[in-house]
């Protein structure tokens, strides 16, 4: 509690409203004197710090281990006590952003090892059967040049859909300024970057998903939307440490005794981001354990495969506009 002197003035510098008390009952602001001392500025910022860190940890702390927590203390009134779930959302993703962006590099290296990409059977697999169309590809269109030349003068069977035309234009555009590692590369780095803005998209549909499943006249929209605020601030949080342990590690070098922490840390990431949906959804909603599990298996399915959608699709077209 401020311990600033109180105005004789009851108006209330911000909204000009008549402040009985401490505080101003239409705006919330406190009626003191704006001229402040040195003395008083410096405990007021440390009182507010405590304060936010208090909430803030105690904010992470739910959030990582106790599923669902955060969301039925919201709803249920209790909210001074820890951050918002929009201010939480935008405070991770923020830096979430800050960190991809000061470290962009090797992305798709430190990916390969914790398992995320292809196998290398996988890749081969799809090298052999794609071949025939590569090799068909470089040897009638490989240039963007020869592309336009049949669009133009080439025979109705010879000729492109426009669409056909907008894509093999694009690609062979890519393919002229990179390499094939190198396009491998910055398709995956661009997919794992994007995934924060994806899941931002994403998020009204997951609530919109989870309105479906459950009882119209019990749970609102907005019920649903707190819920996945938390959730999916939960899983930005998640892959931030696994980022940030996987940064730190690496500075060590490949080679370093201490190496495997970034794979257990990834290891136990994963897992915990998959099952973590079930309790939250079953203590949240409180249904029987099986018809939770059951939603909850479809819900992932269905959030999962959506969500893969939206994210192939704009990583591709960041991708093929990248010249």
């Amino acid at each position: 509690m401020s311990k600033s002197t109180i105005r004789k003035d009851k108006t209330c510098l911000n909204c000009r409203h008549v402040v009985e008390q401490h505080f101003c009952p239409n705006c919330g602001q406190e009626n003191t004197e704006s001229r402040k001392t040195f003395h008083h500025l410096f405990i007021h910022f440390f009182e507010d710090l405590t304060h936010y860190e208090n909430a803030f940890w105690k904010t992470i702390r739910n959030l990582l281990f106790k599923p669902s927590t955060l969301t039925k203390e919201y709803l249920s009134g209790k909210r001074l006590s820890y951050l918002a779930p929009v201010r939480l959302y935008i405070f991770i993703s923020f830096i979430t952003f800050l960190l991809i962006a000061l470290f962009p590099n090797n992305v798709s290296e430190q990916l390969n090892k914790s398992g995320e990409v292809i196998s290398l059977e996988t890749e081969k697999t799809a090298k052999a059967s794609n071949k025939k169309l590569d090799e068909s590809l470089e040897f009638e269109l490989n240039s963007v040049r020869k592309l336009d030349s049949i669009q133009k003068y080439g025979t109705e069977k010879e000729k492109f859909s426009e669409f056909e035309y907008w894509a093999m234009k694009k690609v062979l555009v890519v393919t002229e300024h990179y390499s094939k590692k190198e396009i491998i590369e910055k398709f995956i780095e661009s997919f794992f970057h994007n995934i924060p803005k994806i899941l931002f998209v994403v998020m009204p549909f997951f609530a919109f998903f989870l309105w479906l499943f459950h009882n119209k006249k019990k749970w609102y929209y907005f019920d649903h939307g707190i819920f996945t605020l938390h959730y999916f601030s939960f899983l930005l949080l998640l892959f931030l440490i696994m980022f940030i342990t996987q940064k730190v590690i690496g500075m060590f070098g490949e080679n370093s005794p201490i190496a495997f922490v970034a794979d257990i840390t990834n290891f136990i990431g994963y897992v915990w981001m998959i099952y973590y949906f079930f309790p939250a959804h079953h203590r949240f909603y409180g249904e029987t354990r099986w018809i939770s599990f059951i939603k909850t298996v479809l819900l992932f399915f269905i959030n999962f495969f959506f969500t893969l959608f939206l994210l192939v699709l704009y990583t591709f077209y960041i991708f093929v506009n990248l010249h």
